[in-house]
């Protein structure tokens, strides 16, 4: 059991990132989480002692950076999409009314069984570019069903029908 004058200070992002860093760091062939899977390690670990009710929204929209405030403005997480999240790493696109907010909890904000994340942290945003997923590389074959009823020239001769 954590120290109680310690959980009483947690904020509701700073318990977001936390239980995301722990996801990634005991997952590190894995990229995103769903929201799902981030609120259940959240009840798991219990690091406020219970799951607080705003544990979700906090994970869905108010900590996420790459989505509007409403109202909260941090960059703990980044959507990858609608129901994933990840780590919210420097470099990262956000929204503009998010700037300045906090990316990561201060170490004097979390209790001192977490504080290895911090570290952790620092290593997991230097190794961006093997993290992410390259955008080019995804896109092959995407459109692949255009013609898959035809061959490619009956596609290209029926799409050309009408040019004058």
């Amino acid at each position: 059991m954590q120290d109680s004058s310690v959980l009483a200070n947690v904020r509701l992002s700073d318990e977001v990132w936390i239980v995301t860093a722990l996801l990634h760091r005991e997952h590190p062939e894995r990229k995103d989480f769903t929201i799902s899977e981030i609120v259940e390690r959240a009840a798991q670990e219990g690091i406020y002692g219970k799951l607080r009710a705003g544990f979700r929204p906090h994970a869905t929209l108010h900590c996420v950076a790459n989505l509007p405030p409403n109202p909260g403005r941090g960059r703990m997480l980044y959507a990858t999409g609608k129901h994933t999240r990840r780590l919210f790493r420097p470099g990262d696109d956000y929204h503009p009314d998010r700037e300045g907010s906090d990316t990561a909890p201060k170490s004097k904000s979390i209790p001192p069984a977490y504080q290895d994340l911090l570290v952790w942290y620092e290593e997991f945003c230097s190794h961006r570019g093997e993290l992410s997923v390259d955008p080019w590389t995804e896109m092959f074959g995407s459109g692949k069903d255009l013609w898959a009823d035809e061959k490619p020239d009956d596609y290209i001769r029926r799409m050309r029908e009408g040019w004058e």
